[in-house]
Parts: C-alpha cells; sequence; structure tokens
C-alpha cells in the first residue's frame, strides 16, 4: 500500500522547518522539552536520512528558517512566541543560535528559505513560488514543532493546493504527550502521516518507475 500523496508520481519537495541551533540543538536552545524529545526519538538522524534520500530522488530539499534582523525591523511580538523569540534575542542574522544545525546542513541544490516574521515557511517568502516552479504537487512536512509549525505547515500548504505528508518520526514537539496528541488527533486531518522508511520506500519506488 502506498502513502498518499506519493502513491500516483506526484512531484514532491521536502520541507525542514526550523531545523536551527535556537531550536533544536541542546547547546544553545531553551527548550529542553523540545530538545530531549529530538533526541530520545532521533528526529535529527531521520531527517538526514530523509533528505539524502530526496535529494537521490531529485526531489527538492528546502530548509525553511526564522532568522531576525539585529535591528528586528518586520518582526512583530504578535504572539507568545514570537515575543520570546524576540525577547530572547538568539536567533538573529549572523549568530550561530539562527544558523541550521550542522547534522542538517544544506547541500548546494538545497534551497533555504528565509523569514523574519511569522509562523509558518510559506508567511513572507518566496516558497510558493519555488514550489510552483517545479511543479510540486505534495510536501513532505518535517522539523519542528507537532505543537504549532507541523500543523500550521501543513495547513498553509493545503489553503494552496498542495497535498501535504508528515513522516512522524520526523517531527517532534515539546513532549510526548502533545506530539502523541497532535499526531492521534490533528495532524491526519491535514496529512498523510507515516514515517520515514515508508516515505523513503515511495521515493524510490517513484524513482525506479519513472526510469523504466
Amino acid at each position: 500500500m502506498g502513502v498518499r500523496g506519493l502513491d500516483r508520481g506526484e512531484r514532491a519537495a521536502l520541507i525542514i522547518n526550523e531545523c536551527q541551533n535556537a531550536m533544536v540543538n541542546g547547546e544553545f536552545s531553551h527548550n529542553d522539552g523540545l530538545v530531549r524529545e529530538i533526541r530520545e526519538r532521533g528526529v535529527l538522524p531521520n531527517i538526514a536520512r530523509l533528505a539524502d534520500a530526496c535529494r537521490r530522488a531529485g526531489i527538492l530539499v528546502v530548509h525553511s528558517t526564522i532568522v531576525l534582523r539585529p535591528d528586528r525591523v518586520g518582526s512583530a511580538a504578535s504572539c507568545l512566541l514570537l515575543g520570546a523569540l524576540i525577547k530572547r534575542g538568539t536567533c538573529v542574522e549572523g549568530r550561530i543560535e539562527a544558523e541550521i544545525h550542522p547534522d542538517l546542513t544544506p547541500q548546494p541544490n538545497d534551497y533555504v528559505s528565509r523569514r523574519v516574521h511569522g509562523l509558518s515557511p510559506f508567511h513572507g517568502t518566496e516558497l510558493e513560488s519555488v514550489l510552483r516552479e517545479r511543479g510540486v504537487q505534495t510536501v513532505i512536512v518535517t522539523g519542528v514543532s507537532t505543537n504549532v509549525g507541523i500543523p500550521g505547515t501543513c495547513l498553509e500548504a493545503i489553503n494552496r493546493g498542495f497535498t501535504a505528508v508528515v513522516p512522524e518520526d520526523c517531527v517532534a514537539g515539546s513532549s510526548r504527550e502533545i506530539h502523541d496528541f497532535q499526531i492521534a488527533h490533528i495532524l491526519p486531518l491535514l496529512a498523510t502521516v507515516t514515517t520515514t522508511n515508508e516515505v523513503i520506500s515511495a521515493v524510490e519506488r517513484s524513482t525506479a518507475s519513472s526510469t523504466v
């Protein structure tokens, strides 16, 4: 049985959401719960393995980041999450905290999408145009967090006519309880929830069929 959204030869892109040092790296992050969940569930190695499989298949890998300007122009504390980010002053251009985690360093053909405000990769960026130019129909959503960022990304993708796929072992929340609730009750309404291995198999099958 195939992965819905990847089972009919759909053109896909992989989105790695906010896997920056300030969010997912225990040396720099203030979110101990999220870092613990990422480590215990092997999220970063799973994303890295999936990203490599996508690159081999010619699937675009997108790194979505939020990087504030040093003067904070364009960034508003319009909710608690953004307010905390601005107050800490760590995820700022030029600081190591704003950089992508070294385990997921972008490769030359990857696309890095930066924004200064908002909670979705699509907000204030050219991401939709990039995906349209590539003929993308399905986005594979990974990264953080299942609290807000992952369902928000799926919702924004759906609003734009894309289908979303979420490999459950490539995402994490600030606690296991929150993650499990979102995976069981919220994300299935927005996306196909599956696993890294299933997505890699689907990607490899699609590549093999296109070369026959």
